[in-house]
Parts: C-alpha cells; structure tokens; sequence
C-alpha cells in the first residue's frame, strides 16, 4: 500500500476516537501497540547506542558491542561512524527490532556526568555532525534511530524531576543544536527526556511544537522517555506522540476518557496517530507496506515504498568484527607520548601488562544502554596475541579496583546443582516450593523470568575461593532479602527502593553487604533470596569480593615486573559505580590506589604506557611521569585487539578529544550538577566546553581537539574568502605539512571569533573540520566547510536567527588551545540583533 497523508487520513478515519487514543501507549516495555483493523503490528524497541541489546536482560542473547559514545566522537571520522550505524542497523534487523533508542545528543556540560560516555562530546556542532551521521547509517538499512534526550538532560542527579533553567540563546545555539542536526538528517524519532526546562517537564514541554515540529518541520513520532510520562492531559495536549512502557502508561484508557470528555482535542490525538501510521508504514509494519530505501521521500506520497533490505549476516561475522576493532583505534586519543610509542615488537624480550582493567578492560558504560557482547577482548589478551612467538607478556594485577564488590562471574563459581561453572536460579513461591529453575552464568540477573505464582528470586553459587582471608559478599535489588553461606545468615532485611529511577530499580539497584572468613580448597555454599513485592523491580545481583591486599604490596609487585621489563603497559579506569546512568560522579580521581600504581611503574621504567579506561574526563595526576598516555575509553569488544594495534603501530591512535579534560576537578569552570531546591541553573550560558576554558583563561590538561598521531604536522597556511554574505556557507582551506618519518592523518580545526561583537559570545567556537592523510614530507590541503549555523546567533528580542555584519575571525589548528593560523573574515549581511 501507499504512504501517502490521504492514505494515512483514510486508514484513521477506520478507527473509533478511543481506538486511536489507545494506540498512543506502549503493549509492553518494548512494544507498541498492534491494530489488526489497519494490519498494523507491533514495533519493536530497543536500548543503544553501543549496541542492540533486544527485549531482554539476558546474557545467553548476546550482541556486538561497540566503543562507546564518546569514543565514537573522538574518531572525528562520519564515514566510519557511519559504517558503524550500518552496523548496528544489521544487529537490530537479527533481533527483530524496529527501533533503536539511539543516539544520545546530550552534551558533555559538566565532567562529572555520570553517563558522558553514551554521549558524544561537550560541542554542539562535532554532537550534531557525528549524531547525524549515526541516524544516516542507522535509517540506511530501514531501521529508525531516535535522537534522545530532548533537551537539556545533560547531567543524572534528579534527573527525574530536576528543572533546568538555561537561557533562551543557550537553548537554542548549544542544546537544541544537536537535534536541529539529528532532524535535518532525517531521523525518525525523538525522545522527550524526563527532566523539566523552564519549568515545564519535557514530555509536556511547548519546546516540542517550537522548535522542533514547527520550525523544524520535524514529522516523525515524539516518544517519552521510559516512565517519564506521569499525568494524562497535560501531556496529552502537547506535542508528545507516544508513551512508552506500556501497558500501564497514564495515557492508555485515561486518554481515551480524555478525549470522550473533550479535555484533550481529537485533533491532537489524531496527529499522534498520523505520525505512528507513517512510522509504521516506513518499517514496513503497516499492511503491505515497506520502508524506503536511504535518501527516498520521508513521506512516500504518492508511490509506494521501496523494498526493506535483506536481512544481514549473522552477528560476529568477521567483517562485523573487523569494523569493531577498527573503530577502536580510530577513537582512540594518544595524549602524551615521549618516543614510547609505537612499541617495536620486534625489539621486545619481556613486556609487563599491569592492572586489574588490563585483564578485565571496562568494554562499557553502566546503566540502560548495556549489552551481553557474544566475546570482550581485554587489553591483556590483545597484547598476548601481538607477541605470541615474538616476546613474554608479564601479567601483574595490581590492586583491586575502589569500589563495590563485583557480581559473581561464572569462573568463580560452579551452579550448585549440575557443578557447571555459574549459578542456579530458581523462582519459589510463597511456600518456598521450586516453580522452575536454570543455570545461568553469572550473577547479575536483571530480569529473572516471571512465572504464574512466583514469589521469590533465588541465586545459589558454589564459591571455589582462590585466596583465604575475609570475603566482602553481598545481594543487591530491593524489598525483603536475605545472604546466607552454607546455611548461615549474613543478612537479612527490607530495603524499600529510595527512587524509582528505572535506572537503579531495573538495572543498577544497591548491594547489601556482609563478611565472611572463606578458606581455599574448601567449597562454600552462597544463597540469595529476594522477595518480589510492587515497585521494587525483579533485578537481583549477588556478588563477592575476596580480602583486599595490602596496599603497598601491589605496586611494590608491579614496579619490580616492570623493572624486568622491556617495556610495561599499566592499564587504569574507572568502575561501574563510578560512571552509570543515573549517577553523577562526585569526582575525577582513579582513587589513591590506581595512580599509586601508576607511579610505581612509571619509576621503575621509563617505557612505561598509561593505558585509561574510562567513558569520560579524570584526572591524571601522573602524566608527565609516564612515556606515553593512551585513551581507551570503552572500547567494545575488540577492545584488547584494536588497542595492541596502536601500541604496536599497525594502526594510527585516530582519536581527537571531544571533550576538553582537566588536570583537577576544581580548575573545570563547569562542575555543578546537583540541583538546588529542584533547580538546575545553566548559569555559564553559551560557555561550555572549551568555551569556558578560554574564557576563564585556565589551562586544562589537554583541550578539546587534542590527539597526537604518530607523525608530526606543520600547519602553513589558511585561506579565508575575503568576504563572505550572512545566511550562506563559507569554505576555507588549510595546507598542512606532514613533518615526521611516517604516513599519518591529521584532523584540522577551524574557530571562529568576533572580536568587538555586540551580543556577548565565547573568546572563540569550534565551526567546522576535515581529516587529511599524507606522507612523510608531504602538504595536504583541507578543505573546511563552515555551516552558516557557526556564524550567527539567536537574537531574544526579535526571537529569529542574525549574523553581524563586519569584520570576524577564522582560526585554524590541532585544537581548542592551539590555533596558529589566522585570518579575518568580512561578513556582508543583516546588522545583529
């Protein structure tokens, strides 16, 4: 069938007013709601942007991981992340999903964001420009993207309820600026954050008429965030278009009773279901219908749809896993190197590996967007594998990492039942009476299954200790639960949730913890029990820790491997519990225990890699100290091979910082993410970022734009039209000069200023990029487009777009800190406003 609006008119006219209301919330948590009068089925959700982990918590059902966000953002690269979004378009066609909850678009306001690695960067032009290329490969193979989290969700502490006031031109020039891009590159879905602008909760907001469907012209489906829809008619008269989960929404038969009783308009029910209708028949889930090929009419009018692509190849595919580690090093950021790197692995004997994220890399954030990769490579196994037959690889630990106790992992227990490595879950009901059980491999089980009767969750784990001493163990979810070792009860209580945070009661919920004396060689019995009661979720995750070392101990061990080394790679990072949706961090430190680490090794030998592990900005107190500093963020599951591919020099680290990183915490200019009395005030305005930076005339440790390739460039000459006219984009080109012995690529940046400007603006702003390769000794050109969006500015008082005339300035560099090149820019246009 067609597409077209009098199609689409035709089909509603098919449906009763509260048949259409009842279409406008979720089936189920993943899942629309089916109209078989239209032949209209249900479509299907799911969590990114890292991956697409499906309807459910399972680790048996795994999924491809990516690098995270933020790491996407450093490659700097829309072809490849593009690629990327192809990617992940094949992994959702697989799991039958029609939607993907990605990307995030927030920014990186704060270094303190507990979820800055689902988000790309602190610039709203390099979010908008990678965002959008992610919603290309994401919609090329018929799959939708959603850009989320509409707007101003840029921080986790109350995110729930806290209000954000932020300036109308700060609205519009940074924070609605990654969405402008995301819908002028077509996406279909935008989703309404939980938090409050101005007062009004987004999902209620008039922000989604205007800007976004209005002046926009956005004509996709506005979806809610997960339960952050919570009243009927206020929501209901806006612009929000879907509420998700289902099927208990405030939506669903309230609506209907809403629009019987005329306190929400038909009219606005009936453009909601109008742009369900078109998303369907665009996925192919409305009759006959298909989704068009890449770049065909967003509405179909007036001819049917061309066929969905086929469906891919099967996950882990090695071409899949080729691109993953690509990605790697393309996003990864080499922030100091004192002719350390590349390691020659033909020149090395022994290599020192140190640090428990070097055996166990952190591959991902924490939090909704978390998938089950069907393999995850640590930076240990990728080193191994670069010198197999070449060189001996010293593995030393180090100290445990600060923070809770880890979930129970299969190879450190057996299920009890079968003696296989992992648990054994059961459901009981309330007499205590097994309703069914299985062995699963590890203990963190969000989503036990639900049967008719269950009562409770149980997990039992045979512990096989490898060090004796006292044990940390503990249980964590919420309502009545209980830890017991071989019929003993450690603990026992009622631990009501503090929040309904879908984030900590479905995914991240606290642990109870107790003590225990374990002995190795003999086998001990651990067995959780949580009740299931309302409101407190089924997640259950048992967990236990073995007795912490002392703390000189491991670098005391780790600084002598890696005196006997050729060269040590220490590897450090942050935790779970430090870096997850829905919280904030409290501070940027790797802990004492980490950098001490650091230090030890770095003293022990100059040749000394500081391999970083996280999703977003910490604080390296160390970094002069060591030969060489590599970020690794997240880096998904190939993340061990693509990073050995770096160390070795097989690949180039690719990586620009999105982000600017401070030295400490106290210097960023931007730090506050806690609300007072329900108020968050972006008091900083347009000064995010590198913005604020310059504008405190603070240095940070590395800016925004920062990387070192392994080659050196010159940057020689910029050229400038000598005027350029308002409304209109300019071009401006730049001669670089690869300097060094080795073919290389370079990402050149261009700013703009506008010195003696009347409205205030930052000292200067990233505008626009282009990556270049050369040989060694060899000038490239790149050729740099600056969107007219760069050049103008929102004016408050005529409430439309300006660009002042006179005379601007065009910077050009390797980053935020380091613009050599300078010319002026003679705008010709309207005056400002």
């Amino acid at each position: 069938m067609g597409t077209s609006d009098e199609e689409i008119d035709r089909l509603l006219g098919k449906l009763t007013p509260r048949a259409r209301a009842l279409l406008l919330d979720g089936a189920t948590t993943w899942r629309t709601r089916a109209e078989p009068a239209l032949g209209l089925r249900e479509l299907v959700m799911s969590d990114g942007p890292a991956g697409v982990r499906g309807e459910a918590w399972d680790e048996r059902i795994t999924s491809v991981l990516l690098p995270s966000a933020s790491a996407l953002a450093a490659t700097w690269d829309e072809d490849l992340v593009e690629s990327l979004g192809g990617l992940l378009a094949a992994e959702a066609r697989r799991k039958g999903v029609d939607v993907l909850l990605a990307p995030t678009l927030n920014l990186h306001r704060s270094p303190l964001g507990g979820r800055h690695f689902e988000c790309f960067s602190e610039d709203p032009e390099l979010t908008g420009r990678i965002g959008a290329a992610l919603v290309r490969g994401v919609q090329a193979h018929g799959v939708a993207a959603t850009a989320k989290h509409y707007v101003a969700n840029d921080s986790e502490t109350d995110r729930l309820t806290v209000d954000v006031r932020v300036g109308e031109r700060a609205l519009r020039e940074v924070y609605l600026a990654p969405f402008e891009a995301a819908v002028a590159a077509g996406v279909r879905l935008v989703m309404a954050g939980y938090n409050a602008v101005d007062g009004t909760t987004m999902t209620a907001s008039p922000l989604l008429s205007d800007p976004l469907k209005d002046e926009w012209g956005f004509d996709g489906v506005v979806v809610s965030d997960w339960g952050a829809v919570r009243s009927t008619e206020d929501t209901a008269r806006s612009r929000l278009d879907l509420a998700m989960p289902g099927p208990d929404s405030p939506w669903g038969e309230a609506l209907a009773r809403a629009v019987a009783d005329g306190t929400v308009p038909e009219d606005a029910v009936d453009d909601k279901v109008r742009r369900l209708l078109r998303l369907a028949a665009w996925l192919g889930a409305l009759g006959e219908g298909e989704p068009p090929a890449s770049g065909a009419d967003r509405t179909g009018a007036g001819a049917p749809p061309a066929p969905r692509p086929p469906a891919p190849p099967p996950a882990g595919a090695p071409r899949d896993r080729a691109l993953a580690r690509r990605a790697v090093a393309a996003g990864s950021v080499l922030l100091a190197n004192r002719g350390v790197l590349p390691l020659d692995s033909g020149g090395l004997r022994t290599v020192a590996v140190i640090g428990a994220h070097a055996a166990r890399t952190r591959t991902q954030g924490g939090g909704s967007a978390g998938v089950f990769p069907p393999h995850e490579v640590s930076v240990l196994d990728g080193v191994r594998a670069a010198l197999r037959g070449r060189a001996r690889v010293v593995h030393v630990p180090g100290p445990r990492p600060d923070g809770p106790a880890p979930p129970l992992d299969h190879d450190a227990c057996t299920d009890p039942r079968s003696g296989l490595p992992g648990v054994l879950l059961r459901m009981l009901d309330a007499d205590g009476r097994e309703l069914y059980a299985e062995r699963r491999r590890g203990g963190r089980l969000l989503e036990p299954r639900l049967v008719p009767g269950a009562h409770t969750v149980e997990i039992s784990a045979r512990l096989r200790p490898r060090t004796a001493g006292r044990w940390t163990l503990g249980v964590a979810g919420f309502g009545r639960m209980s830890l017991a070792l071989d019929g003993r009860t450690l603990l026992a209580g009622d631990f009501p949730p503090p929040t309904d945070d879908p984030a900590v009661v479905h995914v991240n919920p606290p642990a109870q913890y107790a003590g225990a004396d374990l002995a190795v060689g003999q086998d001990a019995l651990l067995v959780a029990r949580r009740e299931l009661a309302p409101g407190t979720g089924r997640a259950t995750v048992v967990s236990a820790a073995p007795p912490a070392p002392d703390a000189a101990a491991p670098p005391a061990e780790a600084a002598r491997a890696a005196a006997g080394a050729d060269a040590a790679i220490v590897v450090v990072g942050t935790t779970e519990h430090g870096e997850c949706e829905g919280y904030d961090r409290t501070a940027l430190t790797l802990g004492a225990t980490q950098d001490a680490l650091v230090r030890a090794v770095a003293a022990a030998n100059p040749r000394t890699v500081a391999v970083v592990n996280s999703g977003g900005p910490v604080e390296l107190p160390w970094r002069d100290a060591v030969g060489a500093v590599l970020l690794a963020w997240f880096p998904g599951q190939e993340g061990g091979d693509g990073l050995a591919d770096v160390l070795f020099g097989r690949a180039e680290p690719g990586g620009r910082l999105p982000t600017t990183w401070p030295a400490a915490l106290a210097d960023a200019p931007v730090t506050r993410t806690r609300p007072a009395d329900g108020r968050l005030p972006y008091d900083e305005g347009l000064h995010v970022g590198h913005r604020g930076w310059l504008r405190h005339a603070r240095p940070p440790a590395y800016w925004f734009g920062h990387g070192l390739g392994y080659t050196t460039w010159a940057h020689e000459e910029l050229t400038v039209p000598p005027r350029a006219r308002a409304g209109e984009d300019v071009t401006v080109r730049v001669r670089v000069r690869n300097t060094g012995a080795r073919a290389g690529r370079e990402v050149v940046q261009v700013y703009l200023a506008r010195p003696g400007s009347a409205v205030e603006r930052p000292v200067r702003w990233f505008a626009g990029y282009a990556a270049v390769h050369a040989r060694p000794g060899e000038t490239a050109t790149a050729t740099v487009r600056v969107p007219a969006r760069a050049l103008r500015h929102w004016c408050v008082r005529e409430r439309a777009w300006r660009t002042e005339a006179g005379r601007w300035q065009v910077l050009a560099g390797r980053s935020a800190g380091e613009v050599p090149l300078v010319a002026d820019l003679e705008m010709v246009g309207p005056g400002s406003g």
